[in-house]
């Protein structure tokens, strides 16, 4: 029981190690579902299956989830033998930045987002599954935590992004992604709409990870683009 205490009292982050994957652990504050609708629905993805693809002849890796803390992904990175660790991203960003876009712009806010949310040792991770939630940052904000994210990746390693694909700056909703399989994900509203701070295309994600060694983009049939970026 103490250190069951002392695990939820350290807050969002999470890491199970592959050798627990079925034992309940003390989990993130979950985004209730927006209006208490069950949204839920099962999409293919490529970018999933792309992302995964390097992993499945190893074992031993580290891959981080800043969806949160949800068992299912849980079990099924742990079951491929690798180790799980999450931020609830999306909660942090929300509790740091409310509503307000221009405070996205100011450094010491940043710097403060990122040691919430990414407080971790140079090359610690081998995967990091982004989802969706950098679709709502304003651009500067968006730069430092690409960058973060760059850094706190191995070389070799793979981030797994999506973003909405619309033809000018309009609110979209937010998602929970549950792994069901290596190309099936269930996905589910996790908050109402949002605005995006900017219009994602191409060319505007190529900049955005100009880092990286390569960008892939998989466009889906309901304008979602689902980025695969290795470093």
């Amino acid at each position: 029981m103490r250190e069951r205490l002392i695990s939820m009292l350290r807050g969002a982050r999470f890491a199970a190690e592959a050798t627990q994957p079925a034992r309940e652990q003390p989990v993130p504050r979950a985004v209730p579902e927006s209006n208490g609708r069950d949204t839920s629905d099962t999409r293919q993805s490529r970018g999933l299956e792309q992302f995964f693809a390097p992993f499945r002849d190893q074992t031993g890796l580290s891959i981080l989830d800043l969806g949160g803390a949800r068992q299912e992904n849980i079990n099924f990175v742990t079951s491929l033998g690798h180790r799980f660790y999450s931020e609830d991203f999306i909660r942090i960003f929300q509790e740091t930045f409310g509503q307000d876009v221009v405070d996205q712009a100011n450094p010491g806010r940043i710097d403060f987002f990122l040691r919430q949310g990414l407080e971790y040792p140079d090359e610690q991770f081998n995967g990091v599954l982004a989802w969706d939630v950098l679709e709502y940052m304003e651009p500067a904000l968006l730069m430092a935590t690409t960058e973060k994210l760059w850094r706190v990746l191995k070389p070799q390693g793979y981030l797994l992004a999506f973003f909405q694909s619309p033809d000018r700056k309009e609110a979209v909703p937010g998602y929970d992604f549950r792994i069901q399989d290596l190309r099936t994900l269930q996905v589910s509203h996790n908050s109402d709409c949002a605005p995006t701070q900017q219009i994602f295309n191409n060319r505007s994600l190529e900049k955005l990870f100009q880092k990286f060694e390569s960008v892939k983009f998989f466009l889906t049939r309901d304008r979602l683009r689902e980025v695969i970026a290795r470093k």
